[in-house]
């Protein structure tokens, strides 16, 4: 196993970081990852990390869903009703900026669920996912073949470019995130949806609160971090949306690295805790959807 560690801010670029976090890997290796905070721009990122090489194995586990679509237990049970129902929003959204349709990709598109939701409401779709298991699921689904990289995208331009709860795991972030850009049309939309460390479920939780996920996590967004990243690559922040489902399915999880089980009733309380919060304190959820066009 490599570990790398980063020695600036993949934001700002500063070299001043404190320690934030000390967090468990609950779902595979029970190892304990640091968090660390920029001094400058308050990033968070675990530091040090799993090198690209060595973060395979920190996937390797039935539990890990949207690599399986395993339905096993009734945590799983639950995501799989309330997907079907965000997928359908994802749709509109997207329906919502581009009326007239057009190619969409889905960067790290797991299963494909997003995908053949898109493909069936008419649009073209293109698909990336590194992960060879998932990736096949995915072609089966679709209908299409895969991408495993951006590479193998070569000249195609996109209306539309979707991050479901991807950009938190990828290691080359400022790379990667300017060569999806270069595949937007010029009127075309970036959307990112990540994790909200300032939500009220991460401050209830604090190192038990599952969408820290080290190390598979990488990153660690709050709204003015990830503005001042959209700034960076001269992107405009069109909208902030939130995931209001997210609430109650991270606070299933996070009783469960707390407690050892699930308790539904204080998930549920945590969770209505959560979004009444971010109603009232800037739109801070559990998860957030960052609408982006270029400058």
């Amino acid at each position: 196993m490599s570990y790398e560690r980063l020695e600036h801010c993949p934001i700002c670029g500063k070299e001043e970081f404190k320690n934030f976090l000390v967090v468990t890997d609950n779902s595979v290796s029970k190892e304990s990852f640091v968090i660390v905070e920029c001094e400058n721009c308050t990033f968070k990122f675990t530091n040090p990390r799993p090198d690209v090489e060595s973060i395979g194995s920190y996937y390797e586990s039935e539990d890990y869903i949207s690599h399986s679509n395993t339905k096993t237990g009734i945590i799983n049970r639950a995501y799989h009703v309330v997907r079907s129902i965000t997928t359908k929003q994802k749709v509109e959204l997207i329906n919502r900026y581009a009326p007239g349709k057009g190619s969409i990709l889905d960067y790290g598109c797991g299963t494909g669920v997003f995908l053949t939701a898109c493909r069936k409401d008419g649009w073209n779709v293109q698909g990336i996912e590194p992960n060879d298991k998932a990736r096949e699921m995915a072609a089966a689904s679709v209908g299409i073949t895969i991408a495993t990289n951006i590479a193998e995208l070569a000249n195609s331009k996109f209306n539309v470019i979707t991050l479901w709860h991807v950009l938190e795991h990828i290691h080359t972030l400022n790379e990667t995130i300017s060569q999806l850009i270069s595949h937007l049309t010029e009127d075309g939309v970036l959307i990112i949806a990540v994790p909200n460390a300032d939500s009220h479920d991460a401050k209830e939780y604090k190192e038990n609160w599952a969408a820290y996920d080290v190390p598979r996590h990488l990153y660690h967004f709050t709204q003015p971090t990830m503005k001042r990243f959209l700034k960076k690559h001269k992107m405009q922040l069109e909208e902030v949306l939130p995931m209001k489902f997210d609430a109650y399915y991270v606070s299933m999880l996070s009783e469960k690295h707390k407690e050892g089980k699930t308790k539904m009733i204080s998930s549920v309380v945590n969770g209505f805790k959560s979004n009444s919060y971010a109603e009232k304190n800037g739109n801070d959820y559990s998860s957030l959807i960052f609408v982006a066009k270029r400058k």
